[in-house]
């Protein structure tokens, strides 16, 4: 496999703190050698992971009722405060990496992770209704195929890598998301059905696909049969190393979680320590680790003071050059 980004590469998750997008981008194009299109939470509905990936759905509406996403039966104020969000976002992004050749990643809530999180218009998690579930997968596919066209329009130079966030995975294969009363659980997806799902987003957007997972038990061998040409995990949750040894050694890429989102970030040398050493794990030759591994935090670092969550990029970018350099 041919990896879209280059040997000794950092980035981050997603999510950074604070609402000025632009500052954002800048300090991801400066910082980053795998620079991303930042998520900032901190500005309300429509920023969160959930609503701003529902704004790319395509003929599927949602709203905020009592504080959660809902399928809805038309447009209204809340699609449109999250399209100018959008639109804002993709103008700075168009100045910001203005002659920017080379990889640039997106972010967007993956279909389990949607489906579990979005409400039917009668209550209740999407996902407890099959068809439903079906129906999303394909707007969500329709809607990032458009957008990573969009944003390939605006940057002509940027090669894009799409990460999906399916921190909810997991859960649904378990059978561990809760009903509407909180009393009982939704029946568990089949692994065969899950894939599929996941299968249909990674075609059908026609770039290279990262699958981002930061809780426990990822189904690594789920993400690689979907066709991502690799995962995102934190490694402090201790990932089955067969399932893993064996996708990266057959090529596969690792965005290596490897220190907390949150408060300062540790030394670039314990850093590096810590990737060398599960690469050393998993037994696979020491060279191939600055090509397939790119380092990033563990997640998302909204919840992060803006200092330090500059400064876990910069961890991120000095292990990178570390482990190449190694």
């Amino acid at each position: 496999m041919t990896l879209p980004w280059a040997p000794g590469s950092a980035t981050g998750i997603g999510s950074l703190p604070g609402t000025d997008i632009v500052e954002a981008l800048r300090i991801v194009f400066g910082e980053l050698p795998l620079p991303h299109l930042p998520e900032l939470p901190g500005r309300g509905p429509g920023a969160d992971l959930v609503g701003r990936t529902a704004g790319l759905l395509v003929d599927l509406p949602v709203d905020l009722y009592a504080g959660r996403w809902r399928v809805a039966s038309r447009p209204g104020r809340d699609m449109r405060r999250t399209a100018d969000m959008w639109e804002r976002d993709l103008d700075a992004l168009t100045d910001v990496a203005d002659g920017h050749t080379g990889p640039v990643k997106l972010q967007a809530a993956g279909p389990w992770t949607l489906a579990a999180a979005l409400q039917l218009p009668v209550g209740g998690a999407l996902l407890r209704d099959r068809g439903a579930v079906r129906e999303l997968t394909v707007s969500l596919a329709e809607g990032l195929k458009a957008h990573v066209a969009e944003v390939q329009r605006r940057v002509p130079g940027a090669s894009v890598i799409l990460q999906l966030d399916e921190p909810s995975l997991p859960s649904v294969l378990a059978g561990r998301v809760p009903t509407e009363s909180g009393f009982s659980t939704l029946r568990a997806v089949e692994e065969p059905t899950a894939r599929d799902a996941l299968a249909q987003v990674v075609a059908a957007v026609g770039v290279p696909v990262v699958v981002h997972c930061c809780a426990p038990d990822v189904p690594v061998g789920l993400i690689r049969e979907a066709g991502a040409a690799g995962v995102a995990l934190d490694l402090s949750l201790g990932p089955a190393l067969d399932p893993l040894g064996e996708a990266l050694d057959a090529g596969w890429g690792l965005f290596a979680g490897a220190f907390p989102a949150v408060g300062a970030p540790p030394p670039a040398a314990r850093v590096a320590a810590t990737v060398t050493e599960l690469w050393h794990k998993l037994g696979l030759p020491t060279d191939r680790l600055r090509e397939q591994v790119v380092v990033t935090p563990a997640c998302g670092s909204a919840g992060a003071t803006p200092a330090d969550a500059r400064a876990a990029l910069t961890a991120a970018r000095e292990t990178a050059q570390r482990l190449l350099e190694a």
